[in-house]
């Protein structure tokens, strides 16, 4: 064992009295507050209401989770409903397994109805909760240390991660801190990249997008647990792959044509911001 690997949790799970707190729920609720916060002071500062990404939230955030959870399963359903398994585990949200894609596909059909109810741009807004959201994937991805998942290849690097789940017993590539550290980066990224070439309608989103899926795919090389492959290679990778390519295309072609800066609301121009 590497004297100065990172020790995991022995447990997920803090009881309070009869109430379980689960750290990988309690992750997700902390990335929304972020993300709505985040969110809530660049909209403000393009012009928008206060408690206007609230209210929208209420729509995107039960959208994101249903979404990611069915990308989850619909991509591991082996998990689920193979030999042996218990079709209930598929409602077991805390035992991990919301995929980012399906989180985003229809977390936007949420923000999408939100955004239609306030009369607004959902490019704009969009574009304003970007960096809200790779930081709340950043505190998000604490859930897998918690609950001893998706780690690396075995590795004795400083660094690597202890794992011992009853499954698996050494150390290895601590993936969820990779993630963690790369949206981070995103984040910052993406706010950088915002103010020095001027993104918007939607470019800023898709810009976030993009840079995620490069980091993605490095990850997702690392991973060892099983998932479906195609070709050889892992599902997620493939995903990571196309959504870069349609998401790097928007921001080319939208350059193009671009009439100029998206509302944050109707009678609001959107400006620098944060």
């Amino acid at each position: 064992m590497n004297l100065a690997s990172i020790p995991s949790p022995s447990t997920g799970v803090i009881e309070l009295g009869p109430v379980p707190l689960r750290a990988y729920a309690f992750g997700i609720i902390i990335g929304v507050f972020i993300a709505v916060w985040i969110g809530n002071k660049r909209w403000i500062a393009r012009g928008g209401a206060v408690g206007t990404v609230a209210d929208i939230a209420i729509w995107a955030v039960p959208f994101g989770l249903l979404g990611g959870r069915l990308y989850h399963v619909i991509t591991d359903y082996e998990l689920y409903f193979g030999e042996g398994r218990n079709r209930v585990d598929v409602f077991k949200v805390w035992e991990g397994g919301l995929g980012i894609w399906g989180a985003i596909s229809l977390g936007a059909v949420g923000a999408w109805i939100g955004s239609r109810r306030h009369g607004i741009d959902l490019s704009a807004f969009a574009d304003a909760i970007a960096p809200g959201i790779a930081a709340a994937q950043a505190i998000g991805r604490w859930g897998n240390w918690f609950n001893q998942e998706l780690y690396g290849r075995p590795t004795d690097l400083p660094w690597a991660l202890e794992i011992d789940n009853g499954i698996d017993l050494g150390t290895y590539h601590p993936t969820f801190l990779y993630e963690s550290l790369w949206c981070i980066g995103v984040a910052v990224l993406v706010i950088w990249a915002e103010r020095r070439f001027g993104l918007d309608r939607g470019r800023a989103f898709a810009f976030y997008v993009a840079a995620y899926c490069v980091g993605r795919v490095w990850i997702e090389s690392l991973r060892i647990d099983e998932v479906n492959h195609v070709l050889g290679v892992r599902l997620n990778v493939w995903t990571s792959v196309i959504v870069f390519a349609v998401a790097t295309a928007y921001v080319i072609v939208s350059a193009r044509r671009r009439p100029g800066p998206a509302a944050a609301t109707q009678d609001a121009p959107a400006t620098s911001s944060l």
